[in-house]
């Protein structure tokens, strides 16, 4: 092919694929009058507060679960052990606190004997003093003397009484608190034995799981990733020139490949900065350079995955 022919060959050859490429990357009708976006998720790391080994995965990575499932489970053989001992703590203490109420009514019993023999005693001693005091001839200084130190021991028996009897009260409510502490540790435990199998918060998807039975979990490291439905939003961007009717609270409708029917979704949020036009969108046209940001959260979303591109109809004045 002479020269000539060959470039008028390539001239009409960029001219087509030109003419190609405009045909599949021109503005079609129906994005428009569409603000590009993309489905996006907030996920929940969910882990276990101890360490071990994993026993259970329950879940698989895409499945959908209800509020309330559970997702994986940890040895609870430790945790198991732990719950044993404080429940025979807390019946040892439980047995003590039965022996100290005894101990403390057999004291008191023992005040109230104590108490009536010092006053009795008391009263005789005072009797004598007085029939000596009005007739020294009526009572002999011994029998008084008697009395005085019989009503003495009685009050020094009495005091020694009331002693036991607050040692008494001491120890049993030692043992009380010792009971409280032993529950406490005991529902400790049973909490502790309940986060080794943590349960869905709410319905959602599984996004990733990270451990696979057999394998050593750390404490707090997650083992599931869940997507609750409730944490899935829309994130669009609306032209600066338009952004002031995109406010919380207002409805905007959005489609994607897989939505089916036109669904609708509820603002949340608008970012209070611009910003330059993503670089990576999911349009085949960018029709502003300075954008807003906002976030909606749409109705059902339980069949949305995040990166889905989205268009999103344009809310318009007077909307």
């Amino acid at each position: 092919m002479r020269p000539p022919i060959r470039a008028v060959a390539l001239v009409l050859f960029a001219v087509a694929a030109a003419g190609l490429l405009w045909l599949a990357w021109r503005p079609r009708s129906e994005d428009v009058n569409r603000l590009s976006g993309y489905v996006e998720g907030d996920a929940l790391y969910l882990s276990a507060p101890v360490a071990g080994p994993v026993e259970r995965v329950l879940v698989a990575e895409g499945q959908r679960v209800a509020a309330g499932a559970a997702l994986f489970a940890l040895d609870a053989r430790q945790i198991a052990a732990q719950g044993r001992q404080r429940q025979s703590e807390t019946a040892q203490a439980q047995k003590q606190a039965q022996a100290a109420e005894a101990a403390y009514a057999q004291a008191r019993a023992n005040v109230d004997a104590a108490r009536a023999l010092a006053v009795d005693a008391r009263r005789v001693a005072d009797r004598y003093a007085r029939m000596k005091a009005a007739d020294p001839g009526t009572v002999a200084t011994q029998d008084l003397e008697r009395a005085e130190a019989n009503a003495r021991a009685s009050a020094a028996q009495l005091q020694a009484a009331e002693a036991q009897a607050a040692n008494a009260a001491a120890q049993l409510e030692a043992a009380r608190a010792r009971i409280a502490q032993g529950q406490a540790a005991s529902a400790e435990v049973d909490v502790r034995a309940e986060q080794l199998s943590p349960k869905a918060p709410s319905a959602g998807r599984i996004e990733t799981v990270f451990f696979q039975p057999g394998e050593w979990a750390a404490a707090n490291q997650p083992v599931v990733a869940l997507l609750p439905d409730s944490r899935v939003k829309l994130r669009f961007f609306a032209p600066q020139r338009s952004a002031a009717l995109y406010r919380p609270g207002q409805v905007v409708r959005f489609g994607c490949d897989a939505c089916g029917a036109e669904r609708r979704a509820t603002i949340s949020y608008l970012s209070p900065r611009p910003e330059f036009t993503p670089p990576v969108i999911f349009a085949r046209r960018t029709r502003d350079r300075l954008v807003f940001m906002v976030e909606a959260r749409p109705e059902n979303p339980a069949d949305l995955a995040p990166g889905t591109p989205v268009d999103v109809v344009p809310l318009e004045p007077g909307r």
